[in-house]
């Protein structure tokens, strides 16, 4: 319980410090999301060390590295899943919670594997595949929004 407080309250630092960093470091930042959808249309969510709430995996693109790489990346190291298939791009999203510089491309995983669930570390607490109904009570407003768009047809929005 004591972590949960120290880490809510150290949060929007951390955030604002890493944001500062990357407005030097780069001109603007893009970040990539993975809704990855199993046979029995759940989907996979974490739910990290840092910050509150279910998100879907994803990170950064790195400089030199596609998104599509970049998303590869970033399901295997907090999901241990490979992406088999090509990744459908959903959409491109403006991050104005992150910075006023800041974009998420999302796309649809469904051709997957995962030979063993991932072992929770610093990062990643808690994970796992979970169907339309029965969401985490505290996944995000901008994960359920995106749920929304992709499997009932809700409109695309522009924001994250």
């Amino acid at each position: 319980m004591r972590f949960d407080s120290i880490r809510r309250t150290c949060e929007p630092a951390i955030r604002r410090l890493l944001h500062t960093y990357w407005r030097f470091s780069r001109g603007a930042t893009l970040g990539v999301r993975a809704m990855i959808l199993d046979a029995q249309g759940r989907v996979f969510l974490i739910k990290h060390s840092y910050v509150d709430g279910w998100h879907m995996p994803g990170g950064g693109v790195e400089t030199g590295e596609s998104m599509r790489d970049a998303l590869r990346r970033e399901v295997h190291e907090e999901g241990n899943i490979e992406v088999v298939g090509a990744p459908v791009l959903h959409g491109i999203y403006f991050n104005a919670r992150a910075s006023r510089r800041d974009h998420v491309a999302l796309f649809v995983v469904r051709d997957f594997r995962q030979e063993s669930a991932p072992v929770p570390n610093r990062e990643i607490v808690a994970h796992g595949f979970f169907s339309r109904n029965e969401l985490p009570a505290d996944t995000t407003r901008a994960t359920c929004a995106r749920l929304a768009e992709v499997l009932d047809g809700a409109t695309v929005s522009e924001v994250w």
